[in-house]
């Protein structure tokens, strides 16, 4: 019972390391996949944060471009709302020499009136609609997006004439006139982007480890149709990017790409790798573990069963022969015995049943010693017929008590380096398993002979036999196949037949007997495997009637 408790305790502990197992690899699953959903959010993040900075970079360099041309007359405020225009062409001869395009053409400045929609140009290259349709951008913008802290803008109304522009005010920030100076398309990228990427870090420092931010980002400007203003030389396939719209800068669209180097650099580290397969090797190991534990249990639980049984059987068996020796020694100290021949009778039964009583406990000694790997079995070349003969005249009287015929076929010129003694346990064993499931009035065959460079002693009986299926169990400690025919036993004696044979060298098999019953074989290598034409083999018969009641 209480082993049943131990049991039910340890397969609810089981279950329950099962179920935290489980639980833990659930959790630390969840937690990897949450850990890696903020970084990828993270590095998202600093993409778009980089996106927003070039933006900032962009009106940056466009103010510092306008600024040398154009800020004369947009700097500051008007102190008339009546200011006049100022002169386009006076303002052409500001600009810088990296205002012209490379065919030498310089940049048009041009001139609006808000209040009135008058435009002055200076010396320029630009048809008439090419400036109408400057004037209509200008205005047009300057009515939807004007602020008095905007800065400088960036247009590009017919899709290939840059212009820049910004706005004189009055007092209370109302515009006056617009300023604009056209830039070169061609050099658009390098004059405005170049710079912009230059400005300043994408990315702070201590993110970025001290790594320059152009070396780890892939930066595209490209206009509202998609076009590309600049992008990288060497694009690389990036899962996390971010955009940002540079509005006062032509609605350039910016995307910032994070190169895969700079996904291991940035301090917040990469994201974490996938620990499905490490969980999944946990919990199916956890459940591996799991099955041999309930495996183990089994076998425990079946192990106790087998030694239970062992217990019982070794008590029947010993009660059975200690009543018998305990009867007759009886008889003989009260007198009891009438003749001569039952006082014999009487000290036969006593000799018999000790023989039995020494075979067992010979039996459980053998296991306790194999149990603990000791072997001790000492062999030397002696001829096996002898011994096998005294082995069955030592059993007869067993035999004769249940009413079991003994008959042996042995060939006396076989030699084998075994131990007598061990000899002599295997035989005694084997002919008490033939004896229990042969039943009584049946007939045990003993025979040795040579097979090929080995000695075969096999021993048959007229039992039910033994089925394919547990014709290697039955060699297993305290295990006991019921017959009709079986009583009780120990369990232990066909376990000790395969440890002494194994010892000796040989090895043992179970087939059928020609009588229907069980054959079991045991195989000694022989000494002298040659054989020896002069020497005859010896049939023995025993039946001996008179001592079977």
């Amino acid at each position: 019972m209480r082993s049943r408790a131990s049991s039910i305790l340890l397969g609810a502990l089981l279950v329950l390391a099962l179920a935290v197992t489980g639980m833990l690899a659930y959790e630390a699953h969840a937690a990897a996949r949450s850990h890696r959903e903020t970084a990828e959010r993270a590095l998202r993040d600093y993409a778009s944060v980089a996106a927003w900075e070039m933006v900032a970079s962009l009106g940056e360099t466009l103010d510092a471009i306008a600024a040398p041309t154009l800020g004369s007359v947009t700097a500051g405020r008007a102190t008339s709302p009546f200011e006049p225009l100022a002169d386009p062409k006076s303002l052409e001869g500001q600009a810088l020499p990296a205002d012209r395009c490379p065919d030498g053409a310089t940049p048009t400045i041009v001139a609006v009136d808000l209040r009135t929609g008058e435009v002055r140009s200076g010396t320029t290259n630009l048809a008439a609609p090419t400036i109408a349709r400057l004037r209509d951008a200008i205005v047009g913008d300057v009515s939807e997006n004007f602020r008095p802290e905007r800065g400088y803008a960036l247009l590009t109304p017919d899709g290939a004439t840059p212009i820049v522009y910004g706005v004189r005010v009055a007092e209370h920030g109302a515009p006056l006139v617009a300023y604009g100076s056209t830039l070169c398309a061609a050099t658009l990228g390098s004059r405005l982007v170049v710079p912009a990427l230059r400005r300043r870090a994408l990315l702070p420092w201590d993110v970025t480890g001290g790594v320059p931010a152009d070396s780890l980002l892939d930066v595209t400007v490209s206009d509202p149709a998609g076009h590309a203003l600049w992008r990288p030389g060497r694009p690389q396939a990036s899962a996390f990017a971010g955009q940002a719209a540079a509005d006062r800068v032509a609605r350039l669209r910016v995307t910032v790409a994070l190169r895969p180097a700079a996904i291991t650099r940035l301090r917040i580290g990469p994201p974490p790798g996938s620990r499905l397969p490490l969980l999944v090797t946990l919990l199916v190991t956890t459940i591996g573990l799991l099955g041999v534990a309930v495996v183990q249990l089994r076998r425990e639980q079946e192990l106790a069963r087998l030694r239970n049984d062992f217990v019982a059987g070794v008590s029947h068996e010993l009660r059975t022969p200690l009543a018998q020796i305990m009867l007759f020694a009886e008889t003989l100290r009260l007198g009891r015995a009438r003749s001569e021949s039952e006082r014999r009778q009487a000290a036969d039964i006593i000799v018999q049943e000790g023989q039995r009583l020494m075979q067992l406990v010979e039996n459980v000694l053998h296991f306790a010693r194999s149990e603990r790997g000791i072997r001790p079995v000492a062999g030397s070349t002696l001829a096996l017929a002898p011994v096998i003969e005294e082995t069955l005249a030592r059993f007869a009287p067993i035999a004769a008590a249940a009413e079991v015929t003994l008959e042996s076929s042995l060939d006396a010129s076989l030699l084998s380096a075994v131990d007598a003694g061990a000899v002599t346990q295997i035989l005694l064993n084997l002919l008490d398993n033939a004896v229990k499931h042969g039943g009584s009035g049946g007939r045990v065959t003993v025979a040795l002979a040579r097979a090929g460079r080995d000695a075969r002693l096999t021993v048959d009986d007229e039992g039910p036999g033994v089925r394919l299926a547990d014709r290697e169990r039955v060699w297993l400690p305290f295990v006991r196949i019921p017959t009709a025919n079986s009583g009780a036993g120990s369990g232990l004696g066909l376990s000790v037949v395969r440890e002494l044979v194994a010892a000796n060298g040989g090895a043992t098999r179970i087939e059928d007997a020609p009588s229907g019953g069980a054959r079991f074989v045991v195989m000694f290598p022989l000494s002298d495997p040659q054989p020896r034409d002069h020497v005859v083999p010896s049939t023995t018969a025993r039946r001996d009637r008179a001592a079977v009641r």
